[in-house]
């Protein structure tokens, strides 16, 4: 790819995409990342042969990045965005990972002719496996989207949406959704001890359990819920676990008003 990427901030996430991007069709040559600490960016040059800088001010005056990646927290943002905004209006395109900040608050950082993508991903990008949902301002080209599109599908799989206010729920369903799975084995590993199993087992199961089904549901073209009854013979044990978890007030209740409450707390953010 001749595509130049900026990448500003390199942690889990920022991370997980730089090497999803060297993994990929983009070489390191053309790729720079904003990086303050000296420590982190001399690992960085080390072991990706990238270029660093420690902030936009020392990026040559003649840089004209393609796609600037906003990788920081979401608490750094308004010290982080402001030191970009001489590219907008340019044939770049801003394209932020970071949670609850707005296409109208990057508007407000670096100016009406900024060409935005907001993006959602998910932990699971770190092991190739992520969801991400993004969506756009009318500033953004095709090209662009484009571009902003395979750079996150380095990662996992991408999803466009045209309504922005659709990322509360991604947020809630999504880019919290790790943590449910994680809490089901972890529910899993401790009803396993109690039914008697010893903790190693116990772990083992589950962990090795959750995965397994999680990538048997990514490859088959059954829904969720066939696969569900491919596993539930009437009368035997899954049956009366899912008893349990299917009766009134049971899992589906549950995840509805956490979902709900999860969609709520991203919209109080983004306020």
């Amino acid at each position: 790819m001749s595509e130049s990427l900026l990448l500003a901030g390199c942690g889990k996430m920022g991370g997980a995409l730089l090497v999803g991007w060297l993994e990929g069709e983009y070489a390191a040559g053309d790729i720079t990342v904003v990086e303050p600490f000296d420590e982190t960016a001399s690992a960085l040059r080390k072991k990706h042969g990238v270029f660093t800088v420690a902030t936009p001010d020392a990026l040559p005056s003649s840089a004209s990045p393609d796609v600037i990646v906003f990788a920081v927290k979401p608490q750094m943002m308004d010290d982080v965005a402001p030191g970009y905004e001489r590219f907008a209006g340019s044939d770049c395109v801003y394209l932020s990972i970071a949670a609850g900040k707005t296409i109208n608050y990057f508007v407000s950082k670096l100016g009406t002719n900024a060409a935005i993508v907001r993006s959602m991903p998910n932990t699971p990008a770190s092991v190739g496996r992520g969801m991400t949902v993004a969506c756009s301002n009318a500033n953004v080209s095709d090209a662009q989207s484009t571009l902003c599109r395979n750079l996150l599908a380095t990662v996992g799989e991408v999803a466009w949406v045209d309504d922005e206010d659709l990322l509360d729920a991604v947020t809630a369903v999504s880019g919290s959704g790790p943590a449910y799975i994680f809490l089901l084995a972890e529910c899993m590993t401790e009803a396993g001890i109690e039914a008697g199993l010893p903790k190693e087992l116990a772990e083992q199961l589950a962990r090795s359990t959750v995965a397994g089904a999680g990538e048997l549901l990514r490859q088959s073209p059954e829904t969720a819920g066939i696969l569900r009854q491919n596993v539930t013979s009437p009368g035997g044990t899954t049956a009366a676990a899912l008893d349990v978890l299917m009766a009134e007030g049971g899992m589906q209740q549950l995840f509805i008003r956490a979902i709900s409450a999860a969609t709520q707390r991203s919209r109080e953010l983004a306020d």
